[in-house]
């Protein structure tokens, strides 16, 4: 792996298009685990390689290639879902979504109510899971403390809180998923 990473840094396309192929797949279900919509896994995807192609230079080539190709593919992912999370409480928070008139041309008032479903089905979704994974995820992903805050307010090792944070986090998308596929299967009247 270390003389392909050295031919991308030395602009060999083909070798960039070699550790896309080799690993576009862990990447993209890792994306998926995140968004669970197969068409925004893959754009999120596309945004982890350019992420990954930008700081290939950083990459210490005493570690794991695979290891830290993760790594980045779940931290950018945890930025997605916060980013995503942080527009969700700036409308819940501040405004009526209904009341919201279009930011920009091309927002809609469909765009809109779309926007109103993906936060009621996050709520619903958070309701299903277990109140220690609830807990956790929270705790991390909506309050922002960090692991050793969590495990000092919950009285936890911070590997136990890690874990929980993780379980939560693919559980939650996995509710996702089971929730869209009911409202998919619900025969829409009128229409």
């Amino acid at each position: 792996m270390d003389q392909v990473i050295q031919r991308c840094l030395d602009g060999d396309q083909a070798a960039w298009e070699t550790i896309v192929r080799t690993h576009w797949r862990r990447v993209f279900n890792i994306a998926y685990k995140f968004v669970g919509r197969h068409d925004q896994a893959e754009d999120l995807t596309q945004d982890v390689f350019l992420k990954l192609y930008k700081s290939l230079e950083t990459f210490d080539r005493r570690a794991n290639f695979q290891t830290w190709l993760i790594s980045v593919s779940r931290n950018l992912c945890i930025d997605h879902y916060r980013s995503a999370r942080r527009e969700r409480e700036t409308i819940n928070r501040d405004v009526d979504p209904s009341d919201l008139t279009p930011a920009a041309p091309g927002v809609s008032a469909y765009g809109r109510l779309e926007h109103r479903d993906r936060v009621s089905l996050l709520r619903a979704a958070l309701a299903e899971l277990p109140p220690t994974l609830r807990t956790a995820v929270v705790l991390r992903d909506i309050q922002e403390l960090t692991y050793q805050e969590i495990a000092d307010r919950l009285d936890l090792p911070e590997g136990t809180v890690k874990s929980r944070i993780n379980r939560g986090r693919t559980e939650l998308a996995r509710q996702i998923r089971i929730l869209r596929e009911q409202q998919e299967a619900v025969p829409k009247s009128g229409v």
